[in-house]
């Protein structure tokens, strides 16, 4: 009789929590939250994270080796174009383009002779040519001898000789000249090259030299950025490649500022998805930046891809998946009633009915996320 009573009791206590499961589940009103569906406008945007960045960025490095003498800018300084960053140690190299010029000077001063050398030896030949041909005529006439012709012929060679001596000599110094100019340009511009100066207008990111070190072609002495376009350089999910275009609006929420987006716009889409998280970069350009920014620091762009101003609006966390289709739930007289809609354009918090339901029905969703998805028929109350 015990055991009888003891199993009994068991029973019932079964029951009774059967029951109760089953009022719960069946009878008993789920609390929901919900909304009337109403015309709105919509935003469709799609969702990238990266990192801003500048578009030009330039390593500040000698073309020579040298010794640094001065660093003249520092990390978040502002540059200009040309303004001088770095020197190095000049004194060798002055030195070398004061003695150029001594050479090139020199060298110049030989032309002139050669000139003046030139002039002489053509008057000398203009002379033997007069004394040759008075000469011929005399020794025609058998006026000359032989000897005076032969004489008079060998002046005008040699008068020949040292005119064409002269002229060969001006051609070689003012190729002297030439080299001495190039020696001189040479070691002049190696003399700028000890003077490193901006190649734009930007700011400095970073400094990796001091004065006293040896630094060699190549060598990073500064690096600098360019601010005149800066961008988020942006993984985007591959896909979304669809919808992307270049000059599309996007917003930029920065994560120093999640509560404030900046306005921003597609520039460029690499043609390159990565193999493995298959998403691909997308360079959004701000327009405006934080207070206080910096290159490599996280964002979040919101590309908007699509834009409506009448659309059927439910909230997004209504949606309900079935079998892969999309619906959602209706309060219809306190019970909830399934609905299959079709979706169209999709927003942040907000969604665009297209089909399977009309403006100023009540949408409702499980009010606490964790209760179990509202089932066809059930009683429903607001809290």
């Amino acid at each position: 009789m015990k055991r009888l009573l003891r199993a009994g009791w068991k029973l019932a206590i079964a029951a009774t929590i059967l029951g109760f499961v089953i009022y719960r589940l069946h009878f008993a009103p789920a609390l929901v939250d919900g909304r009337m569906a109403a015309t709105g406008p919509i935003v469709s945007e799609v969702l990238g994270t990266g990192t801003l960045e500048a578009r030009v960025q330039a390593t500040i490095s000698p073309k020579i080796s040298g010794l640094i003498t001065q660093v003249l800018a520092d990390q978040g300084d502002r540059i200009t174009k040309g303004q001088t960053l770095v020197t190095l140690y000049d004194g060798d190299l002055r030195q070398q383009v004061e003695m150029s010029k001594a050479d090139l000077a020199a060298t110049k001063a030989g032309v002139d002779r050669t000139a003046a050398d030139i002039a002489s030896a053509e008057a000398t030949a203009v002379q033997a040519r007069v004394s040759y041909t008075r000469s011929a005529a005399l020794f025609a006439g058998g006026v000359n001898s032989g000897e005076e012709f032969d004489t008079a012929t060998a002046r005008r060679d040699v008068a020949e000789a040292q005119l064409k001596r002269a002229q060969a000599a001006k051609v070689e110094i003012e190729r002297q000249v030439l080299k001495a100019e190039e020696t001189l340009r040479y070691f002049q511009e190696r003399l700028a090259d000890t003077q490193i100066t901006s190649p734009f207008d930007g700011l400095v990111l970073r400094r990796s030299r001091e004065p006293g070190d040896i630094v060699v072609p190549g060598s990073e002495v500064l690096t600098i950025i360019s601010t005149g376009q800066m961008w988020v350089s942006a993984w985007v999910d591959e896909t979304a490649l669809s919808v992307l275009a270049v000059g599309q609006p996007a917003r930029v929420v920065f994560r120093s500022e999640p509560a404030k987006s900046y306005s921003g716009a597609v520039s460029r889409m690499a043609p390159l998805a990565d193999r493995e998280t298959r998403e691909l970069l997308v360079d959004v350009t701000v327009k405006e930046l934080p207070k206080n920014w910096a290159v490599g620091q996280r964002a979040e762009v919101y590309i908007q891809t699509a834009k409506k101003m009448d659309a059927l609006l439910v909230p997004s966390r209504a949606i309900v998946w079935q079998k892969g289709q999309p619906g959602l739930f209706v309060n219809q007289a306190g019970h909830a009633l399934w609905r299959s809609v079709t979706l169209g354009l999709r927003g942040t918090d907000a969604v665009e009915i297209s089909k399977g339901l009309v403006a100023g029905e009540f949408v409702i969703w499980p009010h606490d996320p964790k209760d179990a998805a509202l089932v066809e028929g059930r009683r429903v109350s607001m809290p």
